[in-house]
């Protein structure tokens, strides 16, 4: 899905429109400043921390990755995670609001914040090699591995969007073998090791008339207006992640903007 900064319905900013694994760290945080936890402190198993805030150990992992990334908790490749230096912990709760930085958000997450179930229809998933201008956006190697997934996309069994993402494999191996009729591309991205945090994205929306394919596909008329939306995304270290081409139906999609004048 696009950047925060397309608005989407119903209070997308609001602490309770977060995607799960970024208020799950927000409670973990809170949990640790309320324990006073010392740089060097053991945080408690996974399975413990699964339990105790009753997600996932995707989301958990997700959520401890975001932390990592910002210095807060640090891993250990046999002993579980610890705390970090003390002086990075914030002096307040730092569940993310209205104020923060805005966040690439995805489709699985905007579904979950605006309590819709997300659905897809994987129409191919391959591993192929990666072509010039691909590799130009991605800043991969031309001819290098490229994750290349085809899906309709639904929300409460009703098609939204014909999605296609492109992403290099070496970011995340994991995406060649993972079931994405059900899974979240963006989450499978977070567990990744290392984490790919989706971070930036820069997002472009144009109106034309839909191909013969997707007629048959959203089983409209010729006349039905598409809007297509193209997304490169970058993770936490600024470097592309993801080449995204989202197709919606004219009537189902809208697109809102926040201009300002910063000088």
């Amino acid at each position: 899905m696009a950047d925060a900064r397309t608005s989407m319905p119903r209070g997308l900013f609001g602490d309770d429109a977060l995607p799960l694994y970024e208020r799950t760290a927000a409670r973990l945080l809170d949990d640790l400043r309320a324990a006073a936890a010392r740089p060097g402190d053991r945080l408690p198993s996974e399975r413990a921390l699964v339990d105790r805030y009753a997600v996932s150990r995707v989301t958990l992992r997700s959520a401890l990755a975001q932390l990592e990334s910002r210095g807060i908790v640090r891993p250990s490749s046999s002993r579980g995670w610890f705390v970090a230096e003390l002086g990075l912990l914030p002096e307040a709760t730092t569940t993310t609001s209205a104020s923060a930085a805005p966040q690439v958000q995805g489709f699985a997450d905007y579904a979950q914040a605006n309590g819709l179930t997300a659905a897809g229809k994987v129409l191919s998933a391959t591993v192929r090699p990666a072509m010039v201008p691909e590799a130009e956006q991605l800043r991969i190697a031309p001819g290098a591995d490229l994750f290349d997934l085809h899906r309709l996309r639904f929300l409460d069994g009703l098609l939204v969007v014909l999605e296609h993402n492109r992403l290099p494999l070496a970011a995340c191996p994991a995406l060649a073998e993972t079931d994405f009729n059900t899974a979240s591309l963006y989450a499978t991205l977070r567990a990744a090791d290392p984490p790919q945090l989706p971070r930036s994205a820069d997002y472009s929306v144009e109106a034309r008339h839909p191909t013969p394919r997707e007629i048959e596909l959203f089983e409209i008329g010729e006349t039905m207006p598409m809007l297509v939306a193209t997304q490169l995304t970058s993770n936490q270290e600024s470097r592309p992640i993801e080449l995204t081409v989202q197709v919606y139906r004219g009537d189902r999609y809208r697109f809102r903007a926040s201009i300002t004048n910063q000088t």
